[in-house]
């Protein structure tokens, strides 16, 4: 149960709902609209144990699940509606061993925000557009607004001034927590008048904050001031790359990837960012045969940096945005068609070595918060095996 929600409206339910949910049972749904709208959600059912709200319970937070304020905590009474005051929310539903309801059901939807200024979490930078119209409203000029490193210039135009701001440079500060990887810097925005100011200056503070738990579907076939706060959360731009040979010269752009049995497969992880003080990790990898679904018939290559099949082995990357590896085709090939792999990769702080980019092999039975680590899931395939080979069988 959860998972990443992207769509702009939707349905969240508990578990076997109406039907009764299972004991002990743990669910965060994470839901991220577009740049620039909020997250509206309104429960339309509720019943679930106890109103002390002790052994079940579902709480909504402001954004990612464990650096975020939280909006509510409920089992029963009203159904009630919250807002988000950015393009995320999480929702956690959380039941224990006894008694078992109905559960609950809400429905989100995507609302746009006040469009004076919009954000968008690219890449390499922020893309931050403040309105003209909205800065004369205030008695401002387009003209006074600026980056407190005076060397970055927006680009101003009959409606708007756009500022393109480096994640590396131009003042960006980084930080960290649990969930993100947060980027920020402050605009200013300044009252006209060197002796007798008849409005206070304005800073607009302007964040991306990365995700820790990012989904990336990428099918490659085988084959005395106001202060005013903008954030957004944005995403990893991460992709997976087959190579014909260890040397990872030359890509294989062929779709399908068609392979034979016994074939050792190059893969190249990459991390698009222009943050050099970051380091990416092949943290786990799993087969399928069916691309939205790697739990009932799957087969692992390297779990939590474990590795489970003895052909799985990593090289050398020249960049710390680079993670290579490599596997042998015979253990995951099976009756089925194509198949499909999985890879989380960690993103961590280069020379972060509490982090688990450095720590190599872990169990993680629990979840570690010494030090800031993002997740990218990224799916890769299909895989076909050439005309005419016998398949092999997959292994669970």
């Amino acid at each position: 149960c959860g998972g990443s929600v992207s769509d702009s409206s939707g349905v969240l339910q508990s578990p076997n709902y109406p039907g009764n949910y299972p004991n002990d049972a743990d669910c965060v749904w994470e839901i991220q609209v577009e740049n620039n709208f909020r997250v509206t959600l309104t429960f339309r059912d509720i019943v679930m144990q106890s109103r002390t709200c002790q052994h079940d319970y579902i709480e909504v937070y402001d954004g990612p699940l464990h650096s975020s304020p939280l909006l509510g905590r409920f089992c029963s009474g009203s159904f009630p509606t919250y807002v988000s005051s950015s393009n995320m929310m999480s929702v956690r539903f959380h039941s224990d061993s006894r008694y078992s309801f109905r559960g609950f059901q809400a429905h989100y939807s995507s609302i746009p925000a006040g469009h004076n200024t919009t954000i968008q979490c690219l890449p390499d930078y922020m893309h931050v557009v403040v309105s003209r119209d909205y800065l004369q409203s205030q008695g401002y000029s387009a003209q006074r607004v600026t980056l407190n490193d005076n060397r970055c210039r927006p680009t101003v135009t009959s409606q708007e001034v756009v500022f393109n701001i480096p994640y590396n440079s131009c003042g960006t500060i980084q930080e960290e927590n649990n969930d993100t990887i947060n980027y920020s810097n402050t605009i200013s925005v300044a009252s006209s008048g060197y002796i007798i100011k008849r409005k206070k200056n304005t800073n607009l503070h302007v964040s991306c904050k990365m995700l820790r738990k990012s989904w990336q579907q990428v099918m490659y076939a085988a084959e005395d001031t106001v202060d005013v706060n903008e954030y957004q959360f944005g995403r990893y731009n991460m992709n997976i790359t087959f190579y014909d040979s260890p040397a990872f010269q030359r890509q294989v752009r062929g779709s399908p990837y068609y392979i034979d049995l016994n074939q050792n497969l190059y893969l190249q992880a990459c991390l698009h960012s222009s943050d050099p003080n970051l380091k990416v990790v092949v943290d786990t990898c799993v087969a399928s045969p069916d691309p939205r679904d790697f739990n009932t018939l799957a087969y692992y290559l390297v779990r939590n940096g474990c590795p489970r099949d003895s052909s799985y082995a990593t090289y050398y990357s020249p960049s710390s945005h680079f993670a290579r590896f490599k596997f042998n085709a015979f253990e995951f090939m099976s009756r089925h068609p194509s198949v499909y792999l999985k890879c989380q990769m960690l993103v961590c702080r280069l020379g972060d070595y509490s982090s688990h980019c450095y720590r190599g092999c872990s169990s993680r039975v629990k979840r570690d918060t010494s030090s800031a680590e993002e997740k990218v899931d990224v799916v890769v395939g299909p895989l076909q095996l050439r005309g005419g080979d016998a398949p092999s069988g997959i292994t669970a």
